[in-house]
C-alpha cells in the first residue's frame, strides 16, 4: 500500500477549484466530497447525476439524505460526511472555514482526519497555506490564478447599477427594502437568502439565470460557491451580524461575496450602492490582487470523546487545543444544549452507560434552524431524547401532527421562512431511520411539507419583488427601441412585446392601470413611445375625417372625440371663452405626440364642428337675425337677444312697444311677460348648447338640465344661480315653471281677468304641473291671486260660489326689468304698464352674479311673499261691487314691517276727485274706518297732501350678470310726477 496523497488547491474564487476537484472525484472509484452549504450539495449532486446517474450518486445533508444501494459518490455537507465509508477520494470544499468560530472545528476536524484511499483534496483560499503546511505537512500546494480580472467600480445608485448585478446585504429587512426599490426603479428581482430552502433558492436562481430579472439581492450565502452569471456585485453594508456582534467585512470576507461577479474568462466588477459608505482603499487593493493577511489560528474541538458519562462527555468537549496555530472557537449549539440538559436531574438519571450518553449527544446535535434564542430547542431536545429511552422511538402521531401543522402555505414571507425552518428541524429527525418505526413515510412527509411551503415562498418572493412586464421592457429598451415588437389596437390599447403598456385616449397615453408607481409608469411609456410615434399621425388623420356624431361636448367644456373601434370618446380638446358666447375659443389639448402643424389641423376640424353645431342647434336665432336685417326697430333686440343665446330673462311690457311686439312675434320672437325669447330656443338642443356657453362663461361644470317634456320641476340644489331664468325656468313660487308654459297660462288668466275676477279654469294646477296647496303661491308669482269665497250662511241654498281669480294689483316686492331696474321703495304706483287689467307679474330684484358669472333670476321662493287669498263676506261683496274692472288689493299700512302702504291714496279719502289713476270704471269705494287719515304711524303730513318725491334705495350696484350688458338708467313713468303729469294732460 502507499500513502494517500494529500493536495491543497488554492486561490481565489473564478478559478475553477470545484470543478477540479469534482472532476478528479469523477474519476475515482468512489469519493466523497464535503460543501459548507446544504444549497452547494444539492446543486452539485445535481451536476454528478448528470454525469453517473441517480442510481450511482448520493446526497447527504443533515435533512435530507438520497442514499441509492450501488452508490459510489457522494455529495454531503461538511457536517455530514460519512467518514466511516472507505472511499477512493475525499475533499472539502471552502476550507478556509476552519478559522470560522463558530463552525470552523468541523472543518479543522476534517483537515486533519478525512483522508481518501488514494487521494485528498482541500480547496480554499490562499490565506490557510502557512497553516495547512504547518498542520498538514505532507500535503501539496497548489495555488491557481483566478480566471478574469476584479475591478472597484466605486459607489453606483440603485437605478444606475448595471444588469447582471447582485446587490448584497447582511439582514432580512435590507433585503426586503433593496429588493423593492429594485422592483420600482428596475422590474425586479431574485432573492437569495440562507434561509430558503434548495427548492426555493434554486426557482429564484432560475429566475435570474434565465434572465426573467437582470438582478439578484442576496446575502453573503452567495459567496460559498453559488456559480451564476454575475458581472457586478454591489454591497449595500460593509457590516454584518456574526451571531455574536455586528461588526465589519473583513477584506477576505469582501473578496469572497466580491469574487462572485465576473465567471469564466469574463472580467467582473464590485462597488458599493445604496447607503454603504465607498470602500476603504487598502480594502479595495487587497481585492483586486487578491493579498490578505494569512489565517493565525484555526477552531479546534475535541472529537475523540469519551462517552462513558455525561461529565466524561462534558469534559472531552472542553479539553484545550493540542497544538500550536488550534484554538477553541464558540461553544456550539451542541455543546450548550448538552450543558444545559445536564443540570436536569431527570435527564442524569436517564443517560446512565455508554449507549444513553451516546443516544442523548445525538439528539442534542439537532440542529436549531429556528434559532429562536430561547430555551424552546433544548426542551425539544430533552422531549427527543426521553422518547427514545422510554419507547424506544418517537411516536409517530406526535412527528405526523408536527409535520401538517407546519405544512400550511399561508403568511407572509418571514412566517413562510419560519416554517421551513421547523421543517428542516423535522427532516432532520425524519432522517433518523433508528428514531423512527416508519421512517420513510416521515421523510416523504417532511419533503412534501417542504416542497409546499418553498413553492409558496418563491410565489410570495416573485409577486412582491418582480414585475415581469416591466424586467421584460427594460431589458428591451436597453437593447435598443429599434427592436421592440409594439402594436396600437382598433381600441387604442397600446402592447409592446406581448405585454399591454397602456391605451391611446385621443391624443394621449395613459399607463396601464395596474402599474403601481411612477417609475413603473416612465418604463411603459417609454416602451410605448415608439409605438405612438407612427400611431399618432393616423389618428390626426382620422379625426379630420371623423363624422359630425363622433364628437361631442362634456360637462367641463371639452370636446371628445370616439374614433372608430373605440370603447369611449376620449377628451381632444377644450373650449375657452371667446368674443361673443357662441363663438369660444378652441384649443387642442398639449400631447407630447402632436407637433404645432397637427395640432392646428385638430384645431381648424374642431372649429369647423363646433361652428356646424351653433348654426344647427341656433338655427332659430340665426333666421330671426336675417328677418330682422332690414328693421332698425327690431335689429337692437335681435342683436341682445344673440348676446343672451335667444333668451332674454324679464319682463318686455314698459320697453316694448305692441307694434314691435307683432313685429317681433311674426319673426318668431316672443315679447313675454317674463322674458324675451325664442320658443325654437326652448327645446333640448338649443337648450343644451345654451347651458354649454353659460357654464363656459360661468367657469364652472355645466349643470344637468331637464329632459324634454317637463312642464315644471323642482328648482335643483346644484344649480347657480341665474341658470334656471336662463334655461327658460321662471320661478313661481316653490317650484320652476317652463317659460313658454309660464307665459301662456299668464296670458289666458290675463284675458279672463281683464275687468274683473273670474272663475279659476279647472285645468289651470294640472297644466302647471302644482299640487293644490303651492297653487296659490305659484299664480302669485305669475301676477295672480286667488280668491276663495265665504261659504253660504246656514239658512242659505245652492251652490256654494266658485273659486275665483283676479290680477294682482299690489306689489310690495322689488320689480326688476331685463336691465336690473328694480322698484326699492315698496309703493305701488297704480295702474302705469297694467293696461287693460293685464298687469305684469311682479318679479325680483335681479340676483347679484356670483363669482363664476351667475345670469338673473328670481329668488327661489320670492314670490311667495306677496300670495294673497281673501275670505269673508266683505271681500265677496266688495267683488261684486266692480262690473268694471278688478280693484286694486288692500292692504294694511304695516303689514310685513316697513312703510309699505298704498301711497296712492287708496287707504285714505280721496281729495283728488275724478284725477285719480285708477282704471276706467273701477269704483273707489268708502274709505276704510278704523285708521286715522294721514301716516301710518300717525304723524302728520297724511298721504292727502298731494304726490310725494320719489324715494328710493340708493344701494350697492348690482354686478352684471353672465350675458347681461350695463344698461342707462332713463325716466321712471311710475314716478308719482310723471303720475301728476299724465292726469293733468288728460284732464286738459
Amino acid at each position: 500500500m502507499f500513502a494517500s496523497r494529500v493536495k491543497a488547491v488554492l486561490g481565489p474564487t473564478n478559478t475553477g477549484k470545484t470543478h477540479l476537484a469534482i472532476t478528479r472525484m469523477l474519476a475515482h472509484s468512489s469519493g466523497i466530497i464535503g460543501f459548507p452549504l446544504r444549497l452547494l450539495a444539492r446543486e452539485n449532486y445535481d451536476r454528478m447525476v448528470a454525469v453517473k446517474g441517480a442510481k450511482h450518486v448520493a446526497l447527504i445533508t443533515g435533512e435530507e439524505k438520497i442514499l441509492p444501494p450501488d452508490a459510489k459518490w457522494f455529495a454531503c455537507t461538511v457536517e455530514a460526511m460519512p467518514l466511516d465509508r472507505r472511499v477512493e477520494f475525499v475533499a472539502v470544499d471552502e476550507i478556509q472555514l476552519c478559522a470560522d468560530a463558530d463552525r470552523g472545528h468541523v472543518f479543522t476536524d476534517r483537515l486533519l482526519h478525512a483522508r481518501g484511499m488514494v487521494e485528498t483534496m482541500f480547496l480554499g483560499a490562499e490565506t490557510i497555506r502557512p497553516l495547512l503546511q504547518r498542520l498538514v505537512p505532507q500535503a501539496e500546494v497548489e495555488s491557481r490564478p483566478r480566471l478574469s480580472q476584479l475591478t472597484y467600480a466605486g459607489p453606483a445608485k440603485l437605478t444606475r447599477l448595471p444588469s447582471r448585478s447582485a446587490v448584497v446585504a447582511f439582514s432580512a429587512g435590507e433585503v426586503y427594502a433593496i429588493a423593492e426599490a429594485i422592483r420600482r426603479r428596475r422590474g425586479g428581482c431574485a432573492v437569495v437568502m440562507g434561509r430558503l430552502s434548495p427548492r426555493t433558492r434554486n426557482a429564484q436562481v432560475e429566475m435570474y439565470q434565465n434572465r426573467e430579472v437582470d438582478f439578484l439581492v442576496a446575502t453573503d450565502a452567495i459567496g460559498m460557491g453559488l456559480n451564476m452569471n454575475v458581472d457586478h456585485v454591489a454591497f449595500a453594508s460593509i457590516q454584518k451580524f456574526d451571531g455574536h456582534r455586528p461588526r465589519q467585512l473583513t477584506a477576505q470576507e469582501a473578496a469572497q461575496i466580491g469574487g462572485r461577479a465576473g465567471r469564466g474568462m469574463r472580467d467582473g466588477t464590485f462597488g458599493v450602492t445604496a447607503d454603504c459608505p465607498p470602500l476603504p482603499e487598502d480594502m479595495v487593493h487587497k481585492i483586486e490582487n487578491h493579498h490578505f493577511e494569512p489565517l493565525t489560528q484555526l477552531a479546534w474541538r475535541n472529537s475523540d470523546l469519551d462517552l462513558s458519562s455525561l461529565d466524561a462527555l462534558l469534559t472531552g468537549l472542553s479539553l484545550p487545543p493540542p497544538r500550536p496555530g488550534l484554538a477553541r472557537g464558540n461553544d456550539a449549539t451542541d455543546h450548550i444544549t448538552l450543558e444545559h440538559l445536564s443540570r436536569d436531574a431527570d435527564i442524569r438519571r436517564l443517560a446512565g452507560g455508554r449507549a444513553r450518553v451516546r443516544l442523548l449527544w445525538e439528539a442534542c446535535q439537532i440542529p436549531d434552524f429556528r434559532k429562536l434564542s430561547d430555551e424552546s430547542h433544548t426542551r425539544f431536545c430533552a422531549r427527543v431524547f426521553r422518547h427514545l429511552v422510554e419507547d424506544g422511538n418517537l411516536p409517530v402521531d406526535w412527528v405526523a401532527s408536527q409535520i401538517r401543522y407546519l405544512d400550511n402555505t399561508e403568511g407572509d414571507l418571514d412566517t413562510l421562512m419560519a416554517r421551513l425552518a421547523g421543517i428542516r428541524t423535522w427532516t432532520y429527525v425524519a432522517a433518523r431511520s433508528d428514531w423512527l418505526k416508519d421512517a420513510t413515510a416521515m421523510q416523504e412527509a417532511a419533503r412534501a411539507a417542504e416542497d409546499h411551503v418553498s413553492d409558496a415562498l418563491h410565489e410570495r418572493l416573485t409577486a412582491r419583488f418582480v414585475d415581469r412586464r416591466a424586467a421584460h421592457l427594460i431589458r428591451k429598451l436597453d437593447e435598443g427601441e429599434e427592436n421592440l415588437l409594439s402594436a396600437v389596437a382598433r381600441n387604442g390599447e397600446v402592447t409592446v412585446e406581448g405585454h399591454v403598456v397602456g391605451a391611446v385616449k385621443g391624443f394621449l397615453f395613459e399607463t396601464a392601470a395596474d402599474a403601481e408607481d411612477e417609475e413603473e409608469r416612465k418604463v411603459m411609456l417609454r416602451a410605448a413611445r415608439r409605438a405612438l410615434r407612427e400611431e399618432m399621425p393616423r389618428r390626426v388623420a382620422a379625426l379630420e375625417t371623423a363624422p359630425d356624431d363622433a364628437l361631442s361636448l362634456t360637462k367641463f367644456q371639452r370636446i371628445a372625440w370616439k374614433p372608430e373601434g373605440a370603447d369611449e370618446a376620449a377628451e381632444v380638446a377644450k373650449l375657452k371663452p371667446g368674443t361673443t358666447p357662441e363663438k369660444p375659443v378652441i384649443e387642442p389639448i398639449d400631447s407630447e405626440f402632436v407637433d404645432g402643424a397637427e395640432r392646428e389641423r385638430i384645431r381648424a376640424k374642431l372649429a369647423a364642428w363646433f361652428e356646424a353645431l351653433v348654426a344647427r342647434d341656433f338655427s332659430p336665432l340665426i333666421e330671426a337675425e336675417k328677418k330682422a336685417e332690414d328693421d332698425a326697430e327690431l335689429r337692437g333686440h335681435l342683436f341682445r337677444l344673440r348676446e343672451f343665446l335667444g333668451l332674454l330673462p324679464g319682463g318686455t311690457e314698459r320697453e316694448i312697444t305692441p307694434e314691435i311686439r307683432a313685429k317681433l312675434k311674426a319673426i318668431g320672437v316672443r315679447a313675454g311677460r317674463f322674458a324675451l325669447y325664442i320658443p325654437e330656443m326652448l327645446k333640448p338642443r338649443p337648450m343644451a348648447l345654451r347651458a354649454q356657453l353659460w357654464a363656459l362663461k360661468a367657469n364652472q361644470a355645466v349643470p344637468e338640465v331637464p329632459g324634454g317634456g317637463l312642464v315644471s320641476i323642482t328648482p335643483p340644489r346644484d344649480w347657480p344661480r341665474g341658470f334656471g331664468a336662463t334655461m327658460g325656468w321662471v320661478q313661481a313660487g316653490p317650484m320652476l315653471v317652463r317659460l313658454d308654459v309660464a307665459e301662456r297660462i299668464a296670458g289666458e288668466l290675463g284675458h279672463l281677468t281683464r275687468r274683473a275676477a273670474a272663475a279659476l279654469p279647472v285645468d289651470v294646477a294640472s297644466r302647471l304641473g302644482a299640487k293644490a296647496d303651492t297653487l296659490p303661491a305659484v299664480l302669485t308669482a305669475l301676477g295672480f291671486r286667488l280668491v276663495t269665497p265665504e261659504p253660504l250662511p246656514e239658512d242659505a241654498f245652492g251652490p256654494p260660489a266658485p273659486q275665483l281669480v283676479a290680477a294682482r294689483r299690489e306689489e310690495h316686492q322689488h320689480r326688476g326689468g331685463r336691465g336690473g331696474e328694480a322698484r326699492r321703495d315698496g309703493r305701488n304706483r297704480g295702474g302705469q304698464g297694467q293696461r287693460g287689467g293685464q298687469g305684469a307679474p311682479a318679479e325680483a330684484k335681479p340676483v347679484e352674479a356670483s363669482p363664476e358669472g351667475a345670469g338673473t333670476a328670481p329668488t327661489e321662493g320670492a314670490a311667495t311673499d306677496g300670495a294673497v287669498v281673501e275670505t269673508g263676506a266683505a271681500t265677496e261683496a266688495r267683488e261684486a261691487r266692480q262690473p268694471r274692472g278688478p280693484r286694486r288689493d288692500e292692504r294694511g299700512g304695516q303689514r310685513d314691517g316697513g312703510r309699505q302702504g298704498d301711497r296712492g291714496g287708496q287707504n285714505r279719502p280721496d281729495h283728488r276727485g275724478d284725477r285719480g289713476s285708477r282704471a276706467p270704471g273701477e269704483d273707489r269705494g268708502p274709505p276704510r274706518s278704523g285708521r286715522p287719515e294721514g301716516r301710518p304711524d300717525g304723524r302728520s303730513g297724511g298721504y292727502g297732501n298731494g304726490p310725494r318725491r320719489d324715494r328710493r334705495d340708493d344701494g350697492p350696484v348690482t354686478p352684471r350678470p353672465v350675458f347681461e350688458p350695463a344698461r342707462g338708467k332713463g325716466p321712471d313713468p311710475d314716478s308719482p310726477f310723471a303720475v301728476l303729469a299724465k292726469l293733468k294732460l288728460g284732464k286738459s
